[in-house]
């Protein structure tokens, strides 16, 4: 039998795809270039790209505000500050950081602003980005240089940045499919939840309130008031739910960071959840401070032996009645 998923995941990307394209890609540059001042913009390309470079583009048939970024661009849409960096290459990690200069200009790809904090270093970033343009083209030659290389550059930097949101989507339901989980095990002592903030609260048979309750390293905590002043560290819960196999043990070597993280901050109990078909043994060795084990899919279905063998161990360490 041969046998693909679909292609959901792409098609996803495609959608994304259209809207970014008014937003970061070159229709978006196009559509500014149509409402700025061209002699201002020609001034400015002049100033921080050079005639040279200029010259180069323009005998490719190129403007050159396709490569170099300049003020009037950016203060017309601050927004496609994006489409310089997903040009020059730059993540989104490496291009806003403290090292280069730039995090306090987000606010302009984010939310389409220029803050008067950006607004002041603005001629100091487009030099800076014109320094790397110039450094492409050099590295491309002009003999290469097109509109569609351009692009294409564009969606090399793109493809990842998409790919790694739609991860991070996929962990945040992972996450919220376990939450889920927990909750159907322990509805009927609970005495608080808050859903959207990811917390429950439950009371045990001694009397004492258990927490369970989102966390961002690791992803679920299980913790017990023992007094006013002494809170006890159950449960530790990392959750893989990516179902991509062949990026499997980068995710469980993730999961072993966190999990001795928690180990070293009291958690008794350290649990890996993942969505792949994974053999337990091999899953030891990439993360040995893991307690147990769980596949999502098994979780998911409440006949499940593991399903059982998870439920009894939610049960023992929140002190529930059974």
């Amino acid at each position: 039998m041969v046998k693909l998923p679909a292609p959901s995941l792409q098609i996803g990307f495609a959608m994304r795809l259209m809207s970014l394209n008014l937003k970061f890609l070159q229709p978006a540059l196009r559509k500014a270039v149509s409402s700025v001042d061209i002699q201002e913009l020609d001034k400015d390309l002049i100033a921080y790209a050079g005639k040279e470079y200029i010259a180069r583009m323009a005998a490719k048939g190129l403007r050159g505000e396709l490569l170099f970024a300049t003020p009037c661009i950016i203060k017309n849409t601050p927004a496609l500050l994006g489409y310089y960096r997903l040009l020059l290459g730059y993540s989104p990690k490496a291009f806003y950081n403290g090292t280069t200069g730039f995090s306090l200009f987000r606010k302009c790809e984010d939310g389409n602003v220029l803050t008067a904090a950006a607004g002041a270093k603005l001629n100091d970033a487009c030099a800076e980005l014109c320094n790397a343009g110039k450094v492409l083209l050099d590295g491309i030659g002009t003999d290469l240089i097109s509109k569609a290389l351009l692009h294409e550059l564009s969606l090399l930097t793109l493809g990842p940045q998409l790919r790694g949101a739609a991860s991070n989507t996929i962990g945040q339901e992972g996450i919220k499919s376990v939450f889920q989980i927990i909750l159907s095990i322990v509805k009927n002592s609970v005495i608080m939840q808050d859903q959207a903030s990811g917390i429950i609260v439950v009371e045990n048979a001694a009397m004492r309130r258990v927490t369970i309750e989102f966390s961002s390293d690791p992803d679920i905590i299980i913790t017990e008031k023992v007094s006013e002043k002494t809170t006890k560290k159950i449960v530790a819960i990392e959750i893989k739910a990516g179902g991509d196999i062949a990026n499997i043990h980068n995710r469980l070597g993730e999961a072993e960071k966190s999990h001795q993280k928690a180990k070293l901050d009291g958690f008794a109990e350290c649990w890996t959840i993942f969505n792949v078909d994974l053999d337990y043994a091999v899953a030891k060795k990439e993360t040995p401070s893991t307690n147990r084990f769980y596949r999502l899919s098994c979780l998911a279905n409440a006949g499940s032996e593991e399903f059982d063998d998870f439920r009894d161990q939610v049960i023992y360490f929140t002190g529930i009645p059974n």
